[in-house]
């Protein structure tokens, strides 16, 4: 019996490893290609590094600013996620604790919404910023990012299956007020749903390549995969190894992100789980 569980064990582990390998290895493969020149990367896969890395960095440099669009990329995914982690958890809080008229009219229209491509409303999207000023700026990347349905809608189940209303009932007697209560209470519970969350929104921030391409005009302005989107066009894209470092360091930040918050994905999932 011993023997029959050691064996599955290694079994699992050995596919856990697997697993693990075949997910780094085209990371690892775009890292060293960063640093080889083109012949070298035509000619094959090399496990080595290649001695191309500041030649490729100067080509790259001398078409478009990288790290301009870094920093721009940077502030929108940051703005993104604060704001979208902050009022969906006070919207979820609304839903979970509050009983009120029209409530379930509005979050079946939240399931709607969850439910409609971006892309549909493209658009008149353009339109209404043109309207209003907003073109060529960051407003319309960072302010719609307060309405996030899906965001809702995840933190409003996780909420109703971990805040117990005596805990509301209790803060209410001490003389505590509804926006205490959300602050001290509410969103210390939500924390690891709402940091769950955020790695998914500033990554889907930091992806974005459609909305920023149609608002902004300035090239100072330009986020990093719209960057890309011009460097495949350009004669960067004739250095593969130009390419591959372009790529790398828009990769780096979703790699952080997963690396120190992936933790609470894990833990509001068994949050959950546990409470079920």
């Amino acid at each position: 019996m011993k023997s029959k569980k050691r064996v599955i064990t290694i079994t699992i582990y050995s596919l856990l490893i697997l697993l693990a390998l075949i997910s780094i290895v085209p990371f690892y493969m775009m890292i060293i290609n960063a640093t080889r020149e083109n012949k070298e990367i035509i000619m094959g896969f090399s496990f080595l590094p290649g001695s191309s890395l500041i030649d490729n960095y100067k080509t790259m440099m001398d078409y478009v600013n990288i790290w301009a669009g870094f920093r721009n990329s940077l502030i929108i995914s940051v703005a993104v996620t604060l704001l979208s982690g902050y009022f969906s958890a006070l919207t979820a809080f609304g839903f979970a604790v509050y009983n009120f008229k029209g409530k379930n009219f509005l979050f079946i229209t939240i399931l709607l919404l969850m439910m409609v491509p971006g892309q549909l409303g493209l658009i008149g999207f353009y339109e209404l910023n043109k309207v209003l000023g907003f073109l060529d700026t960051y407003i319309p990347l960072i302010v719609p990012s307060i309405a996030s349905p899906f965001v809702v809608f995840f933190l409003r189940q996780y909420l109703s299956t971990t805040l117990h209303p005596a805990l509301l009932e209790a803060a209410r007697m001490d003389g505590a007020g509804e926006l205490k209560i959300f602050h001290t209470i509410a969103l210390p519970i939500m924390m690891p749903a709402v940091a769950t969350m955020s790695i998914f929104t500033f990554i889907g921030s930091w992806n974005n390549y459609i909305v920023p391409l149609v608002i902004l005009f300035s090239p100072e302005k330009y986020t990093l995969p719209v960057l890309m989107g011009f460097l495949k066009g350009s004669q960067v894209a004739q250095n593969l190894g130009s390419m591959y470092l372009g790529i790398a360091i828009s990769v780096v930040p979703i790699m952080i992100a997963f690396l120190f918050f992936s933790k609470y994905i894990i833990s509001s999932i068994s949050a959950g789980s546990i409470k079920g």
